[in-house]
């Protein structure tokens, strides 16, 4: 039914989980699954004490949180028996790096965690998987947390 599994990671319990998700579901059905960290290379980083740090440091950061949570998640599949291509992408939101790594990748499934931010957390921070859902004609399964909530 799937033959090419795209499964965006941040590196949180919700990933984690969808990585799992992804595994099963790649095993079920003989999928190849590539496994992605999305970058914003030009983020909004703040002013003041806590927030003063270059361009420089923010992307060294980044690809470093980027390389760990990649490297989790080749590791986590490898050891579900299930072959793995990861990439990290660059993109100014999130969500479209998802939607162009998934195009690019020829993916025609999407399995992803949602952090179930509600309230005024969600309308600041926003939730990638309702933006990945409202604009994706891919099936996406979104991964709940372990808590039960979405």
């Amino acid at each position: 039914m799937f033959n090419h599994i795209l499964v965006p990671v941040d590196g949180s319990g919700t990933s984690l989980a969808a990585i799992d998700k992804a595994a099963g579901l790649a095993k079920a059905f003989g999928a190849k699954v590539s496994a992605i960290f999305v970058i914003d290379p030009y983020p909004f980083t703040g002013v003041g004490a806590d927030f003063a740090y270059g361009q420089d440091q923010y992307l060294n950061a980044a690809k470093a949180e980027a390389g760990a949570a990649i490297e989790t998640a080749r590791t986590r599949l490898q050891e579900a028996g299930v072959a793995v291509e990861t990439k990290v992408v660059e993109s100014h939101t999130v969500w479209r790096g998802i939607l162009e790594a998934a195009d690019a990748a020829g993916a025609d499934l999407i399995v992803m965690g949602s952090h179930g931010r509600r309230g005024l957390e969600k309308l600041v921070l926003g939730s990638v998987a309702q933006s990945v859902l409202s604009h994706t004609k891919i099936n996406t399964l979104v991964v709940r947390n372990a808590d039960g909530t979405a």
